[in-house]
C-alpha cells in the first residue's frame, strides 16, 4: 500500500513541477536560448542533487512518462516525413544523408573510441566494451532536431533549395536513426554482455527489427481504427498517447516470453514500432491531418514532461568532472558533420556555396537524440546515469549552438525573409506616399487632418509644394536605401504604394525586409499580383472593384465575407501560387495541410476551378487558402 502512496505522491509533486517549469523554463527564451533548455534546467534544479523536490526513488516510479513521452516523440518524428515533398531535392538528401550517418558512425565512433577509456562510467570496460559504448554514442550523434529547423524555417520565413534539402535530411535522418540504433544497440548489447557474434545473432537482429517493422504495421491500423471513430477528439488523443504507451507493454511482455519460452532473449524497439506506424499514417491514411493536428497539440506537453525528467536525472556531480570530454565530443561530432555533408553534396552535385556551410544546419539535437539516451540508461541501470550526464551535456551544447549556426547558414544564402525592425518608441504617426496624383493629395490631407505627417514621393521632376506644411512632396527617379534612409522610414508608421504592381511590390520588399513599418498598404492594379503582397503582410485595396463588391457580399453572405476579409478572429485568407514542383499532380485530398486551412478558391491559367478532393493540383495554380495566419504561413514555405 505504501509503494502506491508513494507513487501517487510522486506523480503529484512532478505535476505541479511541469506547471512551473513551463512557465518558469520558457523565461530562458529571452536570452535566446531554446526552450528545452530552459526545462533541463528547471529539472535539474528541482532534481535530487540541488532542491530535492524530486527524489531519487521517484525518478524510478515516474519511468512510465518516460515511455509516454518517448512513444508520442517518435510519432511526431515520423510525421513529419511527408515522401511527397521531398521530391525536389532527392538526390541531395539522400546524398547527404547516406555519407552524415556513414561519416557519424565510422569516424565519430572511431574518435569516441579513442575517448572511451575517460568516461566515468564507473565500472571497467574491456575492449569489447569500449567498442560497444562508442558505437552507441557515434549511433545516438546521427539524432537531429525537425522541431527546431521547422521553428526557424518558419521564423526567417525562409525559402528555397538548400531549406528544402536541410528539411528533408532532418526529418529522414530522424527516421533512420530509429531504424540504425535498433540494429547497432542490439549488437552493442551483445559485445557488453560477452556474447559471441554469429550468424543466429544476426539473424536474431534481423528478426527483431523485421518484427518491430510488422508491430509498427498493426499499431497504424490500430491508429487508423481510432482516428475513424465518431467521438471527440480528447478522447481520441488520449487513446493514440495509450497506443503509444502499450507498444513497451508489448516489447517488454514479447521479450519476457522469449527468455522463459525459448531460453533467449529477443527484444524489438518501441521506438521503431512507433516511428513506422507514424510514417504510415502519414504518407498511407486519410487521416493524416487530424493525426499531425493531436501530435502538434499534444506534443508541448510531451516536451515539457519529458525534458524536465532528463534534467531531474542527470548527475552535476558527473558533469562538473566531464565537460572537458562533453566538448571533445561535440567536436568530434561538429567534425564528422562537416565532412559528411561536404562528401554528400559534392556527390550530388550541389554548388560550393552549399557544401561549405551544409553541415551547419544539422548541428541541434532534441527529441529524438534524448530518447535514445533515455533508453540506454534503463537498459543499463548500473551505469545509465554516468552515460546520460556525459551524453546530455553534449545535446545541451548541440541545442545551443545549433539553432544560431542555421540561422547564419540560411542568411548567408539569402533564402531568408525576415520581418525587419520597427522603432515603436517613437510618438510620432508619420506616412510615406508613393505615386503623385490627386487620390494620394486627398488621401494626405485627410491623414495631416487626423495629426498625421505625410511624404509624398514621386519621379516627376516639376511639382508643386502643397500649403500644408504637414505634407511634403520629394522628387527622386531611384528608389534607394539611402533615399529611405533620409526620409526616417524607421520611424515611419504606415506606407502607401500607389504606383504600377512592379514598383509597388519593389518598394514593399525594401521597407519590408529592412524596416519593418507595421503598415504597409497597395492600390492593386491586377488582382493575379495580390499574392505577392499578401507575402508581406500588405493591406489591399483594388479601387475598380472594392466598394461594389464588399457592399453586396456584405448583403448576401456577411459571415462568409467577414471570414473572407479575415475579420473573424485568428482567421485570414491569403492566394498562394504553386511553386514547389513536387506539388505538381498531387490530388487535394493528399496534401499535408494543416488542420485549420480551407482550399476555398483554385485558378488555372486565368480560369476558375470547381474542385474536389480529388482535384490534382498543378504547377502555378493560385489557392485561395482560409486558415490561422500561422498555418497559411506553414503552407506558404512548402508550397511556394
Amino acid at each position: 500500500m505504501n509503494g502506491i502512496w508513494n507513487i501517487l505522491a510522486a506523480i503529484i509533486t512532478f505535476a505541479i513541477i511541469l506547471i512551473s517549469s513551463n512557465k518558469i523554463g520558457g523565461l530562458i527564451k529571452y536570452i535566446k536560448l531554446p526552450l528545452i533548455t530552459g526545462l533541463l534546467l528547471m529539472g535539474i534544479l528541482t532534481g535530487p542533487e540541488v532542491l530535492n523536490i524530486i527524489k531519487l526513488d521517484s525518478i524510478h516510479h515516474l519511468n512510465f512518462i518516460n515511455q509516454l513521452a518517448l512513444s508520442f516523440i517518435a510519432f511526431a518524428a515520423g510525421a513529419e516525413l511527408y515522401l511527397t515533398e521531398l521530391k525536389s531535392r532527392l538526390r541531395s538528401i539522400r546524398y547527404i544523408t547516406a555519407m552524415q550517418i556513414i561519416t557519424t558512425i565510422v569516424l565519430g565512433s572511431l574518435g569516441i573510441y579513442i575517448l572511451s577509456a575517460y568516461l566515468p562510467l564507473g565500472i571497467d570496460l574491456d575492449k569489447n566494451g569500449r567498442i560497444a559504448i562508442s558505437i552507441i554514442i557515434g549511433t545516438i550523434f546521427i539524432a537531429r532536431s525537425p522541431v527546431s529547423a521547422i521553428a526557424i524555417i518558419n521564423e526567417l520565413r525562409a525559402k528555397g533549395p538548400f531549406t528544402r534539402m536541410v528539411l528533408g535530411v532532418t526529418v529522414l535522418t530522424d527516421f533512420l536513426v530509429v531504424v540504425i540504433f535498433s540494429i547497432s544497440f542490439l549488437f552493442a548489447s551483445s559485445l557488453i554482455t560477452g556474447e559471441s557474434f554469429s550468424l543466429g545473432m544476426t539473424l536474431r537482429m534481423l528478426a527483431e527489427v523485421s518484427s518491430a517493422l510488422i508491430a509498427g504495421y498493426l499499431l497504424f491500423q490500430l491508429i487508423r481504427i481510432i482516428l475513424s471513430l465518431k467521438t471527440r477528439t480528447v478522447i481520441k488523443t488520449i487513446m493514440v498517447l495509450l497506443a503509444g504507451w502499450g507498444t513497451y507493454f508489448f516489447s517488454d511482455a514479447l521479450s519476457h516470453l522469449a527468455s522463459t519460452g525459448l531460453g533467449h532473449d529477443f527484444y524489438i524497439e518501441p521506438l521503431l514500432i512507433c516511428i513506422t506506424a507514424s510514417l504510415l499514417v502519414t504518407n498511407r491514411s486519410p487521416f493524416r491531418r487530424e493525426f499531425q493536428k493531436i501530435i502538434k497539440d499534444v506534443v508541448p506537453l510531451v516536451y515539457v514532461a519529458f525534458f524536465t525528467l532528463i534534467g531531474a536525472s542527470l548527475s552535476l556531480k558527473i558533469i562538473s568532472h566531464t565537460w572537458p570530454l562533453a566538448l571533445a565530443l561535440f567536436f568530434i561530432r561538429i567534425i564528422t558533420m562537416i565532412i559528411g555533408s561536404w562528401a554528400g553534396g559534392s556527390f550530388a552535385g550541389d554548388p560550393g556555396k552549399f557544401n561549405k556551410i551544409a553541415w551547419m544546419p544539422f548541428v541541434t539535437q532534441a527529441g529524438i537524440g534524448l530518447g535514445l539516451v533515455t533508453v540506454v540508461t534503463n537498459e543499463f541501470p548500473e551505469w545509465g546515469v554516468q552515460f546520460s550526464s556525459v551524453v546530455v551535456s553534449v545535446i545541451v551544447l548541440n541545442q545551443i549552438i545549433g539553432p544560431p549556426l542555421f540561422k547564419w547558414a540560411i542568411q548567408l544564402l539569402h533564402e531568408d525573409h525576415p520581418k525587419g525592425e520597427h522603432d515603436d518608441s517613437s510618438i510620432r504617426r508619420k506616412a510615406l506616399i508613393f505615386g503623385y496624383e490627386q487620390q494620394s493629395l486627398a488621401l494626405a490631407t485627410q491623414l495631416t487632418n487626423h495629426n498625421w505627417e505625410v511624404d509624398i514621393i514621386t519621379k516627376r521632376e516639376k511639382f508643386s509644394q502643397p500649403d500644408n506644411n504637414n505634407i511634403s512632396i520629394c522628387g527622386c527617379k531611384i528608389l534607394s536605401l539611402d533615399l529611405l534612409d533620409s526620409l526616417d522610414m524607421a520611424n515611419t508608421d504606415a506606407l502607401i504604394a500607389m504606383k504600377t504592381d512592379e514598383e509597388n511590390l519593389h518598394i514593399c520588399e525594401m521597407v519590408y525586409e529592412n524596416y519593418g513599418t507595421p503598415q504597409l498598404i497597395v492600390r492593386l492594379n491586377n488582382r493575379e499580383n495580390i499574392r505577392k503582397f499578401h507575402e508581406l503582410g500588405a493591406l489591399i485595396v483594388q479601387p475598380t472593384t472594392a466598394i461594389v463588391s464588399l457592399l453586396d457580399h456584405f448583403v448576401r453572405s456577411p459571415l462568409a465575407t467577414s471570414l473572407l476579409l479575415g475579420m473573424e478572429e485568428g482567421q485570414e485568407t491569403s492566394d498562394i501560387i504553386i511553386r514547389n514542383k513536387d506539388i505538381h499532380g498531387v490530388p487535394i485530398r493528399n496534401l499535408h495541410l494543416p488542420l485549420d486551412i480551407l482550399i476555398v478558391a483554385i485558378k488555372r491559367k486565368g480560369q476558375h476551378i470547381i474542385s474536389t478532393g480529388y482535384t490534382q493540383l498543378k504547377k502555378n495554380d493560385i489557392l485561395t487558402l482560409v486558415g490561422s495566419p500561422e498555418s497559411i504561413e506553414e503552407v506558404k514555405l512548402r508550397f511556394e
